[in-house]
């Protein structure tokens, strides 16, 4: 290791002898994240053949225009993302400050004073007549970066800046599928609504008709009791679904960037729960290092320590700066320009490390844990994707199934339904066969909504695993506060 830093030292300093510094540096050269054991295909697919295609504005296929119309509005309003914009100027606001250390800083001053001076003994003072002296100066200071710490400097900023934009993009596709996923959740606990009110509606029709026989003598008092219970147990489901509707809603309004209910005129009507047909493009495993954003930011905040090691590395070696300035000073201002008024100086110094205590090689140490971190950090983003999209392709799978299923029985219960009432009326069943088929009626149509619902957020599930997001460019130059009056001016009273 000692030869290998003293032969890296040698190097640099032949370097600086030859004039082509521009080439040296110290630290590790970032050439992308360790190999890791990435699976081939899914498992959650029967077949390891790759779907091609594009997740670019994925929810169309959805086919709810009401829906597209959120989603676009809460791109341009949501506060996470204005938020994650503003990130984004920052970092490459960073990036432009860290690249001026490159160049070379030029200050000057100017000043008009008026002097007088004393000179003598304490018996015999003798002053001068008072003049004024004018004077101006320019500095200059240059840190050549000889051993590469301020490129190192640079490279973290850059892919802190890229690290930035992923997490912009992060923020979108969280975004697009939390309004997709409470829309589809709304329009869900509306069809619910609807399902319970006219079930309901069919069930005091029955009271009725089991009223009439009870009046009539044909039938009982338990009849009765247990029709009016039935009828009441499915209106009672009523205010719950409305609650949780108006949750919902209430939450479209905040991703959109306005009050809880914002978005309640819109969502007055109801519409059909989105059922998607066309399948989504899952690709291969290793699709996920660039399509989903928290890896590829986590990769990039990876390759962002490692840079800083450079840097730290580079604080342990010599400091080279050239500085220079030029003064002239006199007693009028015309004289200014004249050579025998000016002054100037010029050179390099040197600035070498002696002895600091292990200082700045703990900062090298450190330097490199955190870029340990940074890759546990990545492999661990990295392995939730891919969990991510496993879990969301069998839950997807599954519930299609369960539909099926659900839609059979539904079939079913609305036929025996239909028929054991018939039978009622003419007497040839019991009540309890109608009441029961009521119910195992209401109960499957109900968990057939439901399970659109769920098909429905798993698809978004999987397109947000999969890194599925807004595709169209994103202003994020414009800030979301514009100061104004900004140059000098009378200040205000502190409010």
């Amino acid at each position: 290791m000692r030869a290998t830093l003293s032969r890296a030292r040698s190097a640099c300093v032949a370097l600086m002898l030859g004039g082509t510094l521009t080439g040296c540096a110290v630290g590790p050269d970032y050439s992308g994240p360790p190999r890791l054991d990435m699976p081939s295909h899914w498992s959650a697919r029967s077949t390891s053949r790759r779907q091609t295609g594009t997740l670019d504005r994925w929810w169309l296929r959805l086919r709810d225009p009401m829906l597209n119309r959120l989603i676009e509005q809460a791109v341009e309003a949501n506060p996470d993302v204005a938020k994650a914009k503003a990130v984004v100027r920052e970092a490459r606001a960073t990036v432009q400050q860290t690249s001026a250390g490159l160049f070379p800083s030029v200050s000057g001053s100017a000043s008009v004073t008026d002097n007088k001076t004393s000179s003598g003994s304490a018996s015999a003072v003798v002053d001068s007549a008072p003049y004024t002296l004018h004077q101006g100066s320019f500095d200059s200071s240059w840190e050549l970066d000889l051993f590469g710490g301020t490129q190192r400097n640079i490279e973290a900023a850059v892919r802190g800046a890229q690290s930035a934009d992923e997490d912009l993009r992060d923020s979108l596709v969280t975004l697009i599928g939390d309004v997709a996923a409470y829309y589809v959740e709304a329009r869900g606990y509306q069809a619910r609504i609807a399902l319970a009110q006219r079930t309901s509606v069919s069930q005091r029709d029955t009271e009725k008709l089991t009223r009439s026989k009870y009046e009539a003598g044909s039938g009982n008092a338990v009849d009765l009791a247990k029709a009016t219970a039935q009828a009441a147990s499915t209106e009672a489901n009523v205010p719950t679904y409305q609650a949780a509707l108006a949750a919902d809603i209430h939450r479209l309004g905040i991703l959109l960037g306005r009050p809880p209910d914002g978005v309640a005129a819109l969502m007055a009507r109801t519409a059909p729960v989105p059922a998607p047909r066309m399948p989504l493009p899952t690709g291969l495993p290793a699709d996920l290092l660039q399509s989903r954003p928290d890896v590829a930011s986590a990769e990039r905040k990876l390759a962002q320590a490692t840079a800083k090691i450079g840097a730290a590395e580079a604080d342990r070696y010599p400091a080279v700066s050239l500085t220079g300035s030029v003064g002239t000073s006199a007693l009028r201002a015309g004289d200014l320009a004249k050579y025998s008024s000016v002054s100037w100086s010029v050179g390099p110094s040197v600035t070498v490390p002696v002895f600091d205590a292990g200082k700045r090689q703990a900062t090298v140490r450190i330097a490199e844990a955190q870029r340990d971190q940074a890759f546990a950090t990545f492999h661990s983003t990295l392995l939730t994707a891919l969990e991510d999209v496993e879990n969301a392709l069998v839950s997807l799978s599954q519930e299609r199934v369960r539909a099926t299923k659900l839609t059979e029985a539904a079939k079913n219960y609305r036929e025996a339904a239909k028929l054991s009432r018939s039978l009622f009326e003419t007497g040839s069943a019991s009540f309890i066969d109608v009441l029961d088929a009521e119910r195992s009626l209401y109960s499957a149509e109900d968990s057939l909504i439901q399970s659109k619902v769920s098909a429905a957020k798993d698809y978004i599930s999987l397109a947000k695993a999969l890194g599925g997001g807004w595709s169209d460019p994103v202003d994020v130059a414009t800030p979301i506060i514009v100061d104004g009056n900004t140059g000098p001016h009378m200040r205000e009273a502190l409010k």
